[in-house]
């Protein structure tokens, strides 16, 4: 197993060092990992590295079967397989060990989910800082919230993105666009609109807490980097002053900003360029999207439907 353990290690420094995989990935990758070797210990499968050669797909298929024997969907099931498949990829290169059995199974097909965009009306209400302010927080903490807010429904960044923006960035996002380091180290630029601009310059004004270059412009109540956490808690309060579905969460923003492109005549291409997808093919699942709303106005609307 200290063999196992070491292995474990160098791949992991190796998806977050080269291949630059998020901290989430990372941390989801390692634990389907330890839960393969774990059961390929416990069963008698593989004690060292050279027995995962002689693993059939049979033993791949009865790990897949006590997965999904412990709840685990499919979703979850193909991302193990391509975590395995990759460990699989780490052992060929660095010790020249193949392991056929990962690559003949068939990762399970997860049913692909629409994206739940907020609509245009709440989304730019969510934007408001008299509805954010609550009247026992600083104000300055409203004014946070509805930049952080806009920042994903005006250019459509993940919250992650969002939050790691730096005092430097400051100047870019005055000439209205921002430089993205966004998953997978992809590099992008999205313009900034003056609504989005004027948001940011206000919560700026207001912040007690001088931004410096290197220091994120986001802070929490008590100046350290803000949390996700906060911003979560913010919109989940929101959506009970509006009415919205538990699905209007911080990332239906990021959601409501593709869709909106969409429906306005946005191109795909240029969508996907502003979202940072690698493929296209993330980019359509909007596409769906619109024509799941059309079908809805038409069943709603034509006398014969």
């Amino acid at each position: 197993m200290t063999e196992f353990a070491t292995l474990h290690t160098r791949w992991l420094d190796m998806l977050a060092k080269e291949r630059r995989a998020s901290p989430k990935t990372v941390e989801a990758y390692g634990r389907d990992l330890a839960q393969f070797l774990r059961f390929c210990v416990e069963t008698g499968l593989a004690h060292r590295c050279e027995d995962l050669a002689q693993l059939a797909p049979t033993d791949l298929r009865a790990f897949l079967a006590a997965r999904r024997e412990a709840g685990i969907g499919n979703r979850s099931l193909g991302r193990q397989i391509a975590a395995l498949r990759s460990f699989a990829r780490f052992l060929e290169r660095e010790i020249g060990l193949r392991c056929e059995a990962l690559f003949a199974i068939q990762a399970p097909k997860a049913p692909r989910s629409l994206p739940r965009p907020v609509a245009p009306l709440p989304a730019r209400a969510l934007c408001d800082t008299e509805l954010i302010e609550d009247g026992v927080r600083a104000p300055w903490l409203a004014t946070r919230d509805a930049a952080v807010l806009a920042l994903l429904y005006g250019c459509g960044l993940r919250i992650s993105e969002a939050l790691s923006l730096r005092g430097r960035d400051l100047a870019t996002l005055a000439e209205g666009r921002l430089t993205i380091l966004g998953k997978g180290g992809r590099m992008r630029v999205v313009p900034v609109l003056s609504q989005v601009l004027e948001r940011v310059h206000q919560y700026v004004a207001q912040c007690p807490y001088v931004v410096k270059p290197d220091e994120p412009i986001f802070r929490g109540a008590r100046g350290g980097p803000l949390s996700t956490r906060i911003i979560q808690a913010t919109m989940a309060r929101l959506r009970g002053a509006l009415g919205l579905p538990v699905s209007a969460t911080p990332h239906a923003l990021r959601h409501a900003f593709a869709t909106h492109l969409l429906v306005r005549g946005g191109d795909l291409r240029a969508i996907q360029e502003l979202l940072g997808h690698a493929s296209l093919s993330t980019t359509q699942v909007y596409t769906a999207v619109d024509t799941h709303r059309l079908l809805d106005a038409y069943r709603n609307a034509h006398p014969r439907a």
